[in-house]
């Protein structure tokens, strides 16, 4: 890869990650106060909104290297799969077994988020959703790293 293609693809990412530690930090804020509704159902939002923030991520990584994957049944779990899988002659896996399994669980909440009308948050599996979403948030990083650097000229 170029240097040109390599600065894009890292600014891209980079705007990308900023978004995903702002919604973090509300995450982290808000954790402790499970007990209200208020809160409860805020920390639900932004997990939903975490999950958003990571796939529009991929979403980047898919588009860049030119394996677009077409919207269809399942779409979300495969192109979470897709960035755990590297390409050969492409492009290196963007995620680790670990921080699969954890979006994979953040992604299933948001599709519970989504379509959970009139049902009420349980504290008890929020905590557990924000728990593996902290998990994330301290190997992310580095994973993001370490997939730029394989790509750098």
């Amino acid at each position: 890869m170029d240097e040109a293609r390599w600065t894009l693809l890292k600014s891209a990412l980079d705007a990308q990650l900023h978004e995903i530690a702002q919604i973090f930090a509300k995450i982290e804020e808000r954790q402790a106060h499970l007990d209200d509704p208020v809160h409860l159902e805020s920390v639900g939002y932004q997990l939903h909104n975490l999950y958003s923030a990571f796939e529009d991520l991929f979403k980047i990584v898919a588009d860049f290297f030119e394996h677009r994957i077409t919207e269809h049944v399942g779409y979300h779990r495969e192109l979470l799969w897709r960035m755990k899988i590297p390409i050969a002659g492409v492009r290196p896996a963007l995620l680790s077994d670990e921080s699969y399994k954890l979006l994979d669980s953040l992604r299933a909440f948001r599709h519970f988020f989504r379509h959970a009308y009139g049902t009420e948050l349980d504290s008890k599996k929020i905590a557990l959703v924000v728990e593996d979403a902290l998990k994330l948030k301290k190997i992310y990083s580095q994973e993001f790293e370490r997939f730029l650097e394989q790509l750098r000229p």
